[in-house]
């Protein structure tokens, strides 16, 4: 119990250290949102990826489990998508402003795909901590490090779309406890979940692919910064992908 209980609290502790992280990224110039924003869709990218697509396919015999998995959560983010403008009550902005602003919505649609996945690498991370296959830290460890530039490109979106620095903080561990219950249901479930899990990872990773294509890079390219939002794109797309080699 006591490993499931530090395994928790370290993958929410390193979103709340990205989150805290983030808050150094103030006062920029809004030429630089899309520069952001290209940085937070390659780390989305090489998360998806390599973080959730292609553990599921390891998982699991059943390719089509995981492929029918990573549709899904395209379509859930699609049907998503009609509820942003109706969000205003989480931060704390007006209708109005929800409704006029479209780079919001997107920016929202891209938080609500990072709080999505958190539950099933959370549960990832719970059955690698089951007693059933042995006690391992590889898994948490590996989330936990993802989870520091997460918390990162959460904070900085938020603000630089309006919402007060009190909500976006409690917006940011909200979704880090996400993961906390998701370690208790991996745990919880056992080998169970082994069999749901490869779907779950599928299914985030379609999410977080579809809010990065559909939302995030159209964005970036929109206001005449697309060479500068491409490289910045492929900068988080290579600082996720060092983490996980230099601590693998």
């Amino acid at each position: 119990m006591t490993q499931v209980w530090i395994s928790a609290a370290g993958l929410c502790g390193a979103t709340i250290i990205g989150s805290v992280l983030g808050f150094l990224i103030k006062g920029l110039p809004h030429k630089w949102n899309d520069t952001i924003l290209g940085y937070c869709a390659g780390i989305m990218l090489a998360a998806s990826t390599l973080g959730l697509i292609v553990p599921a396919f390891e998982m699991t015999p059943h390719w089509w489990l995981v492929v029918f998995g990573v549709m899904a959560g395209a379509l859930f983010l699609n049907v998503l998508d009609l509820a942003t403008p109706h969000l205003h009550h989480i931060t704390g902005l007006d209708k109005e402003t929800h409704r006029n602003n479209s780079t919001l919505n997107h920016i929202l649609l891209f938080v609500m795909a990072i709080a999505l996945h958190k539950l099933p690498e959370g549960m990832a991370a719970g059955v690698s901590m089951n007693e059933v296959n042995g006690a391992s830290w590889a898994v948490s460890l590996g989330i936990a490090i993802q989870n520091i530039p997460e918390g990162m490109v959460i904070i900085a979106p938020l603000l630089l779309a309006g919402v007060s620095r009190m909500r976006t903080f409690v917006i940011s561990i909200t979704i880090g406890l996400l993961e906390v219950i998701g370690v208790w249901i991996g745990f919880g479930l056992g080998n169970i979940s082994i069999l749901l899990l490869p779907f779950m990872l599928g299914f985030a990773g379609g999410a977080m692919l579809y809010v990065t294509s559909d939302e995030m890079i159209p964005e970036t390219h929109a206001h005449g910064y697309e060479k500068q939002a491409t490289y910045s794109l492929l900068l988080g797309f290579m600082t996720l992908i060092l983490i996980e080699k230099i601590f693998e």
